[in-house]
């Protein structure tokens, strides 16, 4: 083993046989639906879950299919959609579907369980990281509360086109811009959103930080729906979980909720030398990619306590 779960990493990462040069990397990842449509349902399950993979530094190769599905009062027709959306999503990431296992449950859930490759000087890890690089986003945030606004009819078409757009948008792009530069350490931000990630790689590297909710990047609507109370609770209970990992914060509270929002296939979070950072930025945005610095890592006060804390500026 190479990468477990000491960390809370992205994804498992083992020795490749007697390979000196490549590791495995594998992972898991289920969701419920947060579309109506079917294949776009499909589509962003799989892009969530190919994203555990990226964010390890990896290039994912094979996919199961990990299906919970009503078939006593639901017809295949849905789940058969749900699997076409997903292919045609692996297919663009040249990842093969190779298999899989369903189980009948009271509620629609769909994942993948991805094999994929890594080189091992090219690993991406939460331990990798060092005091005075920068953190940089390569996906705005707001797929939670967008998803409760969807569920609820509140959201715009707009906005919804968004938020689709978003979560089936592939990591690999922003992963290749990150091996051009100095990246060191990267996580995807997904379920326990931009705050409880880094406080992962925080920990695993022995770090705090300072993150700059100003410059934290929202998908249209987000912060007007959350300003309206539409916000899941999955996100509540991430921020009330992080709450004495802050430190005092006077400003949006808006902004807070947003940074601690449960997202469904969110972009990377990478971190690059300081000297590096304006280079990564401008090559992200060159390939169309999403690129905003929102804060810096540094060294945690003389107690161990102070590791894994972020100032809110």
């Amino acid at each position: 083993m190479i990468v477990g779960n000491e960390f809370a990493d992205d994804a498992a990462v083992v020795r490749f046989g007697d390979d000196d040069d490549r590791a495995l990397v594998l992972t898991t990842d289920v969701i419920t639906p947060i579309v109506d449509d079917p294949a776009t349902f499909g589509a962003i399950a799989a892009c969530n879950a190919l994203s555990d993979v990226y964010a390890m530094g990896g290039r994912p190769l094979y996919a199961l299919s990990l299906v919970f599905f009503p078939d006593d009062r639901l017809p295949l027709a849905i789940l058969r959609e749900i699997m076409r959306g997903a292919a045609e999503l692996c297919a663009r990431a040249g990842v093969a579907i190779v298999g899989g296992h369903s189980v009948r449950d009271a509620e629609i859930k769909y994942g993948l369980a991805v094999t994929g490759e890594v080189e091992r000087a090219e690993i991406f890890s939460n331990r990798g990281a060092r005091a005075g690089q920068r953190l940089i986003l390569t996906k705005a945030l707001g797929t939670g509360i967008l998803g409760s606004a969807i569920r609820g009819g509140v959201a715009s078409a707009a906005q919804l086109d968004a938020a689709i757009a978003s979560m089936t948008h592939l990591n690999a792009g922003a992963l290749v811009c990150a091996r051009r530069w100095r990246v060191s350490a990267a996580t995807d931000v997904t379920g326990y959103g931009l705050l409880g990630h880094l406080r992962n790689l925080l920990r695993g590297s022995g770090l705090a930080a300072r993150l700059e909710l100003p410059r934290l990047p929202a998908l249209p609507g987000a912060l007007e729906h959350c300003a309206a109370g539409v916000v899941p609770g999955g996100t509540r209970a991430n921020l009330a979980f992080m709450r004495p990992m802050l430190r005092d914060h006077s400003g949006d509270p808006h902004r807070l909720l947003l940074a601690a929002d449960a997202q469904t296939s969110g972009g990377l979070l990478l971190c690059v030398d300081a000297a590096d950072a304006p280079a990564l930025c401008a090559d992200l945005r060159a390939h169309g990619e999403l690129a905003a610095e929102v804060g810096e890592l540094v060294a945690p006060e003389a107690n161990d306590a102070a590791v894994g804390h972020i100032e809110l500026t």
